[in-house]
């Protein structure tokens, strides 16, 4: 048992007097001089180092031996560096330009996410250019790659599974276990399915199931797209059957891991009619916040759900990606998000705390400022203990209530162990021009008696938010007393508008528990339904969240940035099921608020699919008023409104089977086959009605911008479709006589019905002149380049093409005089040692782009006699690392018939990024081959000479 006197030196900061009565101030002593030495570091910085991160600062003097050993030799900076001697790192600056662009790299830095908006790029950098860098005035900051995690299930004791990766970590797999994985796909194996089909628990258990029989609804009309780490398995589960044939992944953002797939299963399960995109969140935090906008501003996405947190988000402002998600909810759309699974103080499961800061009132005179006192009223303690269960690879996040970039106060964070040396910490500057965070990482092992302290360095007193992400705060042994309080959400999923989702299980509990000694974690009601008995998981964050700041740092209690100031708000907003059933590899069951948030989205998107004018307010109100009152009575900070029940709030609503009436690509019938200048044709127009009501008074008008194009008759009843039912009319079209051959005829049709979703609209192209059998082949003769290892930028090559005009037919090959896996040949087309890294992207010269292949082929190497057509049988999706080196023909990732739209001459560009570390390649040969167009009147007529142009003038072969 600790003694009185050992209590009062692990509780507070000994005056020193009282230290040298206390046989045990040594351990005191060790403290304070530590970060008196750690702040002697901190006051030698110049003007530049205060816009560089401590762990970064401190690592560098570390490394040129400037840090005192003998004080410090336990601390760990928390600074990644490579055995290159590099660091992964965000660079926040007043605006993205070539110039930074090009500072960037004459220092050495390789880039990975590029954002404009946020003015933010994500490179690795030599640790040694970072300081240089930081004297550019158009550098605000430089900080360690901000970190990501899903909230996926925290590690399971009973069966091994951990918690998913952070943004910058390790990949789940090695190149060779992943290439091992795909070796048991040759042997039937599907790489992270499991055979048959598979639906979530959760289905049942909200009555989604029954709900879409009793109403008639399937999701259709409505498309809803998540965010996650990535969806390797798609392919292999849309194989299965468990996902739908066409799914929207916006290139290039596939990302890598699973839990993406494993969310959209749930998404098809419950709303099997809905269309589906995906984004990765992975790429950055301005990456993330970028995907979110263009799922809905580019990919028309009706409901958005992510199951990511970045941990530099505050809990106090909506920064970069709160922001995007602010966005898209003023534009209409619905998002949902994970709540966390950071614990919750009900069931003692958290460590989080959170309010004024307190002047311990008790210095040493060793280190200026003054150190925090968590006891309050109840005493004096200034170190807030960490579990030893919990204490393994703990992110620990300080935040304080000023605004982001503008914070003149400058708290720091420490992290000892229980002999009093300092094991991490975080020192930033904070002088006004800095954001008010820190964070440091446990050791990867954990420790027993670790604790951390709060220094307020200079400054006035503000609202602190401590979380120790994973973890768990709890009484010492010691003595020290751990202080919680609720309200561990943060982040865009506390975003007003946002859905915060918190977790309760369908079916089986979680299936160890939390630490030991915990109490049993809840169990589902499946095959039953949701009920007044549902319990939130023990491991779900709990609310409110108190915000100090609007977006663009305005205080919203202007002078009051106190306990009693900001706006509370009431998250997380419902309860949904997790510990359900997917197809996917370590994700059945898939435990966390990541399987909860998906449920919810996807019951939303019954409700908008059954009434798709519903506003979003009044969706909101629907969710909230029909959801299941659980836990405390009314609306509680563990679950919300309660638990979702999609007949309820189907029921509430009003939902009714809506018909979605949409034209389908027109058959053309002219005279000789084609359809020629001057010619008139027979127009076959079929409507399809993909939702889930009859289409009634189904009629349609084509119109023509094409400049002398007529179309006959104008419009056109269809009468009544059914669901899944197609209508066929027929328009007779003519094409003037001076119409540009190979220019396509553009013919709008916008089909109009009784239903929300009328009318729908559709442009179709209609090619005009016969495809010529022959192809022109265009080829890049330059020089072999280099594929920059690990580098989002790239390197492209140019193709010129010329007296071509219109194209019919574009295929694109990597070429070659051999085809070899030798990873060092220039004799291939493209050689790399790890295909699987690679994003291959052609450019017209109209600016259309196609991306070619995405992270295919695994560890197989190089492409070589590889020929990329929209009519190959297979796609190269499929490709494993057996099938290397590449050959043959396959389909690309993106259809290449959109790069012809306009006239194809002019400079093309192929270009490859590699974005992975490790494997290096070259392009050596690429080329492009055309088919024009001739007259349909002129067959039998001699073919145009088969041609070549090789980045010069045309010639005959």
């Amino acid at each position: 048992m600790a003694t009185a006197a050992c209590l009062a030196v692990a509780a507070g900061v000994l005056t020193p007097a009282a230290a040298a009565a206390d046989p045990a101030a040594d351990v005191q002593e060790k403290v304070l001089q530590q970060i008196a030495a750690l702040q002697e570091l901190k006051r030698a910085q110049g003007p530049a180092d205060t816009k560089v991160d401590s762990h970064l600062l401190v690592e560098q003097q570390r490394r040129a031996q400037r840090v005192p050993a003998g004080e410090l030799s336990a601390l760990d900076t928390g600074a990644k560096v490579t055995e290159r001697g590099t660091v992964t790192v965000d660079i926040r600056a007043t605006e993205v330009t070539d110039d930074l662009l090009a500072g960037l790299s004459a220092v050495g830095a390789e880039l990975r996410t590029v954002s404009a908006k946020a003015a933010s790029i994500r490179a690795e950098l030599p640790l040694d250019a970072v300081t240089t860098l930081a004297q550019r005035a158009d550098v605000r900051l430089i900080e360690p790659a901000v970190q990501a995690v899903t909230a996926h299930q925290l590690s399971n004791p009973g069966n091994g599974t951990a918690r998913a990766p952070r943004s910058d970590d390790a990949p789940v797999q090695s190149k060779d276990e992943f290439a091992a994985k795909l070796q048991a796909e040759l042997s039937q194996a599907e790489v992270g399915i499991q055979a048959g089909p598979v639906t979530s628990e959760g289905d049942r258990a909200h009555n989604a199931d029954t709900a879409r029989q009793q109403y008639g609804i399937s999701g259709a009309g409505v498309k809803i797209c998540a965010l996650s780490d990535g969806v390797a398995s798609l392919t292999a589960s849309q194989a299965k059957g468990e996902l739908p044939p066409s799914i929207d992944v916006l290139p290039g953002q596939e990302g890598s891991g699973d839990e993406g797939t494993a969310m959209l299963e749930i998404i098809h399960d419950v709303a099997p009619g809905a269309d589906l995109g995906f984004a990765t969140a992975f790429s950055s935090d301005a990456g993330f916040a970028d995907n979110i906008r263009k799922l809905r501003f580019d990919a028309g996405c009706d409901i958005i759900v992510d199951d990511v947190l970045y941990f530099k988000e505050s809990p106090f402002q909506d920064w970069i990606i709160a922001q995007a998600v602010n966005e898209v909810t003023t534009d209409g759309a619905l998002y949902f998000s994970s709540a966390g699974n950071e614990g919750n103080t009900s069931d003692g499961t958290t460590a989080h705390w959170e309010g004024d800061f307190a002047d311990s009132g008790l210095q040493a005179g060793k280190f200026s400022g003054a150190a925090h006192d968590f006891a309050g009223a109840g005493g004096t303690q200034i170190f807030q203990p960490i579990s030893d269960a919990s204490s393994a690879s703990v992110v620990v996040t300080l935040f304080w209530s000023d605004p982001v970039g503008k914070s003149a106060n400058d708290y720091d964070l420490y992290l000892f162990n229980s002999a009093g040396a300092v094991v991490a910490m975080s020192q930033n500057n904070q002088t006004g021009a800095q954001d008010p965070y820190e964070r440091l990482d446990t050791p990867t092992f954990g420790g027993t008696g670790l604790r951390l302290a709060v220094v307020k360095y200079s400054g006035e007193n503000r609202y602190l938010s401590l979380s120790g992400l994973g973890g768990r705060f709890s009484d010492s042994a010691d003595g020290l007393k751990a202080y919680t309080t609720p309200g561990v959400t943060v982040g865009h999923s506390a975003a007003r508008q946002a859905f915060s989702v918190a977790a309760t299980p369908a079916a089986k509990p979680f299936g160890s528990p939390l630490e030991p000694g915990d109490p049993a974690n809840p169990t589902g009601p499946f095959p039953g339904s949701f009920g007044p008995n549902t319990q939130v998981e023990r491991f779900s964050s709990d609310g409110p969240r108190r915000v100090f700041y609007e977006s663009d740092g305005t205080p919203i209690t202007p002078g009051n940035v106190s306990a009693s100031g900001g706006e509370v708000r009431q998250k997380p907003d419902l309860t949904a099921a997790d510990g359900v059933s997917t197809s996917i590899s370590n994700f059945n069951p898939f435990f966390g608020t990541s399987a909860a948030a998906p449920h919810a989205a996807a019951i939303a998107g019954l409700v908008l699919s059954g009434n798709p004018d519903l506003h979003p307010k009044e969706m909101r109100e629907a969710l909230v008023n029909t959801a299941a009152d659980i836990e405390l009575a009314g609306t509680d900070v563990l679950s919300g409104a309660g638990v979702l029940l999609a007949d309820r709030v189907l029921a509430y609503t009003g939902a009714s089977p809506q018909p979605v009436a949409v034209a389908k690509a027109p058959a053309v019938a002219a005279p000789d086959g084609y359809l020629d200048p001057g010619e008139t044709a027979k127009l076959t127009l079929p409507v399809t009605n993909t939702g889930d009501g009859a289409a009634v008074s189904t009629s349609v008008v084509l119109t023509s911008p094409t400049p002398g194009v007529t179309i006959t008759p104008r419009s056109k009843s269809y009468g009544t479709i059914s669901p899944k039912q197609t209508g066929v009319n027929e328009f007779g079209l003519t094409v003037p006589a001076t119409h540009e051959l190979g220019e396509p005829v553009l013919v709008d049709v916008k089909v109009s019905f009784a239903g929300a979703h009328s009318p729908t609209t559709v442009r179709f192209p209609l090619p005009v002149g016969k495809p010529s059998p022959v192809a022109t082949d265009f080829a890049y003769t330059g020089a072999p380049v280099a594929i920059p290892d690990n580098n989002q930028v790239g390197v492209s090559v140019p193709i010129q093409v010329a007296g071509v005009g219109r194209a019919s037919k574009l295929t694109f090959s990597l070429d070659g005089s051999t085809c070899s896996t030798d990873q060092t040949s220039t004799a291939v087309g493209l050689s790399h040692s790890y295909v699987g890294d690679l994003v291959g992207t052609l450019t017209a010269p109209s600016g259309a782009q196609a991306v070619v292949f995405q992270r295919n082929g695994s560890s197989g190497n190089n492409l070589c006699q590889v020929v990329f057509t929209d009519s190959a049988a297979r796609a190269f999706s499929s490709v494993t690392f057996a099938d290397a080196p590449f050959t043959g023909s396959w389909r690309p990732a993106v259809a290449l018939s959109g790069l012809a739209a306009e006239r194809v001459d002019g400079t093309w560009t192929f270009h490859a990024r590699d974005v992975a570390g490790g494997d290096a390649g070259t392009i050596s040969a690429v080329s492009l081959h055309i088919n024009g167009y001739v007259s349909g009147s002129a067959a039998g007529k001699p073919a145009r000479a088969h041609q070549e142009v090789r980045n010069g003038p045309v010639r005959p072969v």
